[in-house]
C-alpha cells in the first residue's frame, strides 16, 4: 500500500456516494412528475457500486452501472389534469419517498465517513511534514 493510497480509496468512495446522492435527489425531485397515460413514467435511478481490486488495499470503489426502475409507474385517475387521457388517467412514477429518504441518509453517512478519512489522512501527512521541518 503506497503512502497516498488512502486518499485515492477514500476519494473514490466520495465520488460513488456523491453519484448516489445525485441519483436519490433526482428521484425525489421527480416523484410527482406526471406523464400522459400512454407514455412511460419517470424511472427512478439506482447506482450500483463495485469494488476495484478487492482485497488489495489499493483499489477503492467505482460506479459499475446505473439501473432504472419500472417505466410502468402507476396510473392515477385525475380527469381534471391537462395531461389526462380520454378516460381521465395520468401516469406517475412508482417511487417511495420513505425508501428514497433512507437511501439518502445511507449515502450521506457514507460520504461523511469517506470525507473524515480524507481529512484525517491529510492531517497525518501534514503532521509528518512538520516533523521534517523541526
Amino acid at each position: 500500500m503506497a503512502i497516498f493510497d488512502t486518499l485515492g480509496i477514500s476519494g473514490s468512495g466520495l465520488l460513488v456516494h456523491r453519484k448516489w446522492l445525485d441519483a436519490v435527489s433526482d428521484n425525489i425531485s421527480n416523484i410527482n412528475t406526471v406523464n400522459p397515460a400512454g407514455q412511460d413514467a419517470f424511472q427512478e435511478r439506482f447506482i450500483v457500486a463495485q469494488a476495484v481490486d478487492y482485497g488489495s488495499g489499493t483499489g477503492g470503489v467505482r460506479v459499475a452501472r446505473a439501473e432504472f426502475g419500472d417505466p410502468e409507474g402507476r396510473l392515477v385517475y385525475q380527469p381534471e389534469h391537462p395531461l389526462a387521457d380520454e378516460e381521465g388517467y395520468v401516469r406517475y412514477p412508482d417511487i417511495d419517498l420513505g425508501e428514497q429518504m433512507t437511501q439518502m441518509m445511507i449515502a450521506q453517512r457514507g460520504y461523511q465517513a469517506n470525507l473524515a478519512v480524507v481529512e484525517r489522512a491529510t492531517n497525518m501527512y501534514q503532521a509528518a511534514l512538520q516533523l521534517g521541518k523541526g
